[in-house]
């Protein structure tokens, strides 16, 4: 989508439930960047205009490259240790997001995440409830931001629907997990379950 405008050198997609939706697409220069942020501004993506800005800071990326790159490893680990111990503060009975709370405790494994979906956990998803103006290029935006994703495969004489294969079972289970729900349109909630074997 962006690669038309330049050389890409790196693309940032955070998984987490605050950054979802959002990505950081580094150019090899400016001028690249600017073009796109121009063309791309308010482009329609899932039913919704694109916003872009500029970053706010360099990227690892572009220091890496032109060699100002200082890893920052102990203001890191404190970062990590200050949220870790606020996680452990929490009372017992607080909500989480909802991210947290549709997805299952760290100890459960698979099978246990997929007990509401009647088929045999596998490396390929069943998705449905998609708008017809979906398109396997927009949803692979979405499935490539999880390990081990593969391909998409819309069904040509049945819109709404599409199946997304992943490299193993336990891959796709976390694409399930991660986006169950997710709401590519304001009416358009996906529904993902494991496809029948």
């Amino acid at each position: 989508m962006f690669s038309q405008f330049g050389r890409i050198i790196d693309v940032v997609a955070m998984k987490t439930y605050r950054l979802r939706g959002q990505a950081w697409v580094v150019f090899t220069d400016a001028s690249a960047a600017t073009n796109a942020l121009r063309t791309m501004q308010g482009f329609p993506f899932f039913d919704k205009p694109i916003r872009i800005t500029y970053a706010k800071g360099k990227s690892d990326a572009v220091a890496k490259v032109d060699g100002t790159y200082k890893p920052d490893k102990k203001q890191r680990a404190q970062k990590n240790a200050a949220a870790r111990e606020a996680m452990l503060k929490r009372p017992a009975g607080t909500k989480l997001g909802p991210a947290a709370a549709a997805a299952p405790s760290h100890g459960a494994s698979a099978a246990a995440a997929a007990s509401s979906n009647p088929n045999a956990p596998n490396k390929i998803l069943f998705v449905q409830n998609l708008p017809e103006s979906s398109n396997e290029a927009m949803l692979g935006m979405l499935f490539q931001q999880f390990p081990g994703f593969r391909e998409v495969r819309m069904v040509e004489a049945r819109p709404g629907i599409a199946f997304v294969e992943y490299e193993n079972d336990i891959q796709a289970t976390t694409a399930l997990q991660g986006l169950q729900g997710f709401k590519i349109t304001p009416s358009n909630a996906m529904s993902i379950s494991y496809a029948k074997q």
